[in-house]
């Protein structure tokens, strides 16, 4: 994306609201799904809980940017691609520490935390959805919403097998799966960046 001012910023005060709402519901979120998280011994649901941290930062890194240079938006689709990037590989970490050392998920609470995360993300993605075309660092808030809603629907599938069939082993492989999405989309944010500069 060239700085042809042919792009739409985030300016108006509709679009400044609609990113403070998903920053604010993102935040509440990652608290939420990392106590429950936590709580349930599912490496999914924490998986999810920081990638809803990652959409805040995102969202909150696009505010910033408002009224900025294409290379300062650039920089902030960047920034935020690199913290998914981190946070994915994190999760990864996390996975192979409980695949070696054991745990117990608790299927109902992970249905649960994800079922509440996905209603969120639907929301936020609707509210996000007339931005994704526009600037890079407001296409980045929108892919990590998109992320998020493929990882909430994981969450609740590996919570129905561990609820009805006891595979405590389906939830190392949602976190797997997320972690890894959370990767292809931060590499996808970090491409467009380098594309817009």
């Amino acid at each position: 994306m060239s700085d042809c001012g042919c792009h739409v910023d985030a300016s108006t005060p509709v679009d400044r609201r609609v990113l403070w709402i998903a920053l604010v519901l993102n935040a509440a979120m990652a608290v939420v799904e990392t106590t429950g998280g936590v709580y349930a011994e599912s490496t999914g649901l924490l998986a999810d809980a920081l990638d809803m941290l990652a959409d805040a930062f995102a969202y909150g890194i696009a505010l910033i940017a408002i009224g900025r240079s294409s290379s300062f938006k650039a920089g902030a689709a960047r920034s935020s691609g690199m913290l998914l990037l981190v946070l994915g590989i994190g999760v990864l970490a996390e996975v192979a520490r409980r695949a070696i050392y054991g745990s117990e998920p608790d299927g109902a609470w992970m249905i649960g935390m994800a079922a509440l995360a996905l209603a969120v993300n639907i929301l936020v993605l609707r509210l996000l959805t007339p931005m994704r075309e526009r600037e890079v660092h407001l296409r980045a808030a929108w892919i990590f919403t998109r992320a998020d809603i493929v990882a909430n629907a994981g969450v609740v599938l590996s919570g129905l097998l561990v609820l009805v069939f006891g595979l405590r082993h389906a939830d190392l492989v949602v976190g797997t799966a997320i972690g890894l999405y959370v990767i292809k989309e931060a590499l996808e944010i970090l491409r467009e960046a380098r594309e817009a500069r």
